[in-house]
């Protein structure tokens, strides 16, 4: 019976991790816990079919999210990362509770340690429409309105212009100036960036900003949560081999 159960740990803990966003910015997230759990393999699917989900109603965007996950269920994954933000404030509740036998981590911005952090008491979020409208943002906003001015900015275009590969465009460097500036103006110290997308444009950001900001990706947050939760269920790769990755 013990071995049965060490061979059952084994084999799960062999499985990919399956990770999801609705394009080209969930792949910021992937690589960072890709090098944090580097023995872990990873199916990556990218929906750049739909994207952006900023724009998108939450029964769609929900509908999304079960049908990847469902797909990525098929592929036998033991474990689910929601590399998207607008995803996670729309469907994460949704996805937990119609697959309790599977564990699912979600982004969240990274509002307490931009509190945290801050010297001006001033921080900048920006994020798209969907991301500022979920529970989760609203909660953690209401934790600490009180200690800190939050200022908000929604990157509208942003996303498209990632998927068009325009990162570096001169287009691309206009709008992020066009959302940054009034943030600089209000004396914003601690910059969330509430989209996985956005992490694609830190070296224009820091082109701008010119080091009066600093930028907070919460992806170190989920590749330590992905681990502890890996741990705890006893479905962490132990094995000291490199892990694969598939893309879709």
């Amino acid at each position: 019976m013990v071995v049965f159960f060490y061979f059952y740990i084994m084999l799960n803990a062999n499985k990919s991790i399956g990770i999801f966003d609705s394009g080209l910015g969930g792949l910021s997230v992937w690589k960072y816990v890709a090098e944090f759990l580097p023995h872990e393999s990873f199916i990556y699917f990218g929906d750049s079919k739909h994207a952006p989900y900023g724009d998108k109603s939450d029964a769609f965007i929900t509908e999304r999210c079960h049908h990847i996950t469902r797909f990525l269920l098929d592929k036998n994954v033991k474990f689910i990362i929601v590399a998207c933000n607008t995803a996670t404030a729309a469907a994460i509740e949704s996805l937990r509770e119609n697959y309790p036998h599977i564990q699912f981590v979600g982004m969240e911005p990274a509002i307490k340690p931009a509190s945290l952090l801050s010297k001006t008491g001033h921080i900048g979020v920006l994020a798209t429409h969907g991301t500022f409208k979920g529970e989760l943002f609203k909660r953690n906003q209401e934790k600490y309105k009180a200690y800190v001015k939050i200022h908000y900015t929604e990157g509208k275009g942003l996303v498209e212009l990632a998927e068009q590969g325009k990162i570096y465009s001169e287009e691309t460097e206009n709008l992020l100036r066009q959302y940054l500036h009034p943030l600089m103006e209000k004396n914003v110290d601690q910059l969330v960036l509430g989209c996985t997308h956005y992490p694609l444009f830190i070296p224009l950001i820091e082109k701008i900003t010119q080091g009066s900001m600093h930028i907070l990706h919460p992806a170190d947050a989920i590749a330590k949560r992905t681990k502890d939760l890996l741990m705890q269920h006893r479905i962490l790769q132990t094995r000291k081999n490199h892990g694969e990755n598939i893309f879709f």
